[in-house]
């Protein structure tokens, strides 16, 4: 069984529509999908509609959000939750206004430093979506400041660049808090950057962490077995997957190994947490745990 548990769509940063990931997730033989688009849920519907009549797809409504600390930035996956929940909705489409003021300090910032961004076509290439610094990279490109869309971060508006801007919105727990009261199971995302990583889980864990993605696009060996002792010693799902944007060569969908196993673990646990296998869009699969 081949799944990715960490995917983008033009929802929020991805190249991708969910349509689109559903077909391509069919045709490289994925058995499970996460849909987890940043501080967005819109994707999740037309996910769940594209895998009508295709049995052997399971697609796990879910959702990144981003926080800042001081020493970096924390994201929390959501898998399962209640995607129609109001009061997620409400603070999402919150999340989403702060992502555009964002945006448009970065492209202050730029215009300080010599390079004017359209923000019109930012907008444009954002088509709605939650807005990330990728549109913003992309409208660098199209203006000929930068030859690709890494150079951006690394030249401009990476964390450590001279037009990077803060993000405002929640923190690691409050991210985690709001996972769980739209039903869904936390996880924490590509957590081997972390500064102080073993702490940020104790703390997390007390607000109800469950998971540590373990399996992620360029890990080694050896950070995967790091991370895996974490999982296990902290009594934590090991969960995984490719964190598809289909922007560069190497983010490839379903190119991370994750194991059947931590696919169980996040069913039986979501099963646990009162969701249904009756529920057919959600638990097709079942009968793997």
């Amino acid at each position: 069984m081949k799944a990715d548990l960490h995917i983008h769509t033009t929802t929020s940063d991805g190249r991708l529509s969910p349509t689109e990931i559903v077909h391509k997730a069919i045709r490289l033989g994925l058995s499970v999908i996460a849909i987890t688009d940043h501080d967005s849920v819109d994707g999740i519907e037309p996910a769940l509609v594209a895998a009508t009549g295709h049995p052997n797809l399971l697609v796990i409504p879910a959702v990144e959000l981003n926080t800042d600390v001081p020493q970096g930035e924390i994201h929390i996956l959501g898998y399962f939750i209640d995607y129609q929940d109001q009061s997620l909705g409400g603070r999402l489409q919150s999340l989403r206004r702060s992502r555009k003021e964002r945006g448009q300090k970065i492209v202050a910032k730029l215009a300080q430093l010599g390079i004017h961004i359209n923000w019109n076509r930012v907008l444009e290439s954002a088509a709605g979506a939650a807005m990330g610094r990728p549109h913003i990279a992309q409208a660098m490109l199209e203006q000929g400041y930068i030859t690709s869309l890494q150079e951006a971060f690394d030249r401009y508006i990476g964390r450590n660049g001279p037009a990077y801007v803060e993000r405002e919105g929640l923190t690691p727990a409050e991210a985690v808090a709001l996972v769980l009261r739209a039903k869904g199971l936390p996880v924490l995302a590509h957590p081997a950057g972390i500064e102080g990583l073993e702490s940020i889980i104790l703390e997390l864990k007390q607000a109800g962490l469950v998971g540590l993605e373990v399996y992620y696009n360029g890990y080694t060996r050896g950070i995967i077995s790091r991370l895996l002792d974490l999982a296990q010693r902290h009594s934590l799902i090991p969960s995984g997957g490719s964190d598809y944007h289909g922007i560069a060569a190497e983010d490839a969908l379903g190119n991370v190994e994750v194991p059947p196993e931590s696919i169980a673990q996040l069913i039986s646990l979501a099963q646990q947490r009162g969701h249904s296998c009756d529920s057919l869009d959600i638990f097709p699969f079942c009968a793997i745990i």
